[in-house]
């Protein structure tokens, strides 16, 4: 992230670089070199939200980092006036995903981020599973005047995969069924087909949702979802495909219910099912499940 955002502001005048508090020690070079457009004000979420829409309507690109939960939930209002209600754009960097924070209690999760954002209509949702995806995809939005959102992982893939933005890839095929794999939860997921005859998705665009890719590539009519957020935020997605019927659907996720188990994000995996050996038990009762 250190280095596209680097990258941004040395290369373009129109752009500043907004932390809240969060990330302030790394950054603290850019900040002395670039004090009039790389500022570290706080903790003032709600209230940079709608400073930072401010300055997109004068010219400026925005770009805002901070801490899921209070980006997402505390801030939504403003994203929703400030910044879709207006048409203008900005960049929110994100640290957290769903429960990276595992030790800092559940005021840190905010595995429903996706889910809520999805609901700000035009909005770009950015899900990259390691740095090099975070690179391609900020490049690709950062300057195209739109509210892009990335969600930033602590515990990237170890899988290393070439995408482009809106699309998904397709990194195996087979003819039992379809496996769809959301941001870090490629690994866990690679390792439970390793040895099942599916065909695997994987996707680090949330929004806009490239439908296509899965419409073309629907084995068996089964379709399995592994998403490292609240189980079901892509329902309204796949809508249309399941309205023509016959099309089975399960998976795993974050349920929706108060975590408040501690540990490390290791233990809230294991708790909540997010490994290889759980994503295999269930996928292989879902293949052989009679339609």
């Amino acid at each position: 992230m250190q280095s596209c955002v680097t990258d941004m502001i040395s290369n373009h005048n129109n752009t500043m670089f907004i932390l809240i508090d969060i990330g302030a020690f790394g950054f603290r070079n850019l900040i002395k070199n670039y004090p009039n457009r790389v500022k570290n004000i706080g903790i003032f979420e709600d209230g940079i939200v709608s400073v930072s829409a401010g300055l997109a309507l004068s010219g400026i690109v925005p770009t805002v980092y901070g801490i899921t939960p209070f980006i997402v939930q505390r801030s939504l209002e403003q994203l929703k006036l400030d910044y879709i209600y207006q048409n203008v754009g900005g960049n929110f960097l994100t640290t957290g995903a769903a429960y990276d924070f595992s030790k800092l209690g559940y005021s840190h999760y905010c595995p429903e981020d996706v889910e809520t954002l999805k609901t700000l209509p035009g909005i770009e949702i950015l899900i990259p599973g390691t740095p090099k995806q975070f690179e391609t995809l900020f490049k690709h939005c950062s300057m195209n005047g739109r509210l892009s959102y990335f969600r930033m992982v602590d515990h990237c893939n170890k899988t290393e995969v070439d995408i482009e933005y809106g699309k998904a890839k397709v990194l195996k095929k087979g003819t039992k069924g379809t496996v769809v794999a959301f941001a870090d939860a490629l690994d866990v997921t690679i390792s439970a087909c390793t040895n099942l005859d599916v065909t695997l998705l994987y996707y680090t665009t949330a929004a806009p949702f490239d439908l296509q890719t899965l419409m073309n590539n629907i084995e068996n009519n089964r379709i399995f979802i592994c998403e490292p957020f609240y189980q079901g935020t892509f329902m309204t997605d796949i809508m249309p495909i399941l309205s023509k019927g016959g099309i089975a659907v399960d998976g795993v996720g974050v349920p929706r219910q108060v975590m408040r188990t501690y540990g490390t994000k290791a233990d809230k995996d294991m708790h909540i099912g997010l490994t290889a050996q759980n994503i295999y038990g269930k996928l292989i009762q879902f293949l052989e499940r009679t339609l």
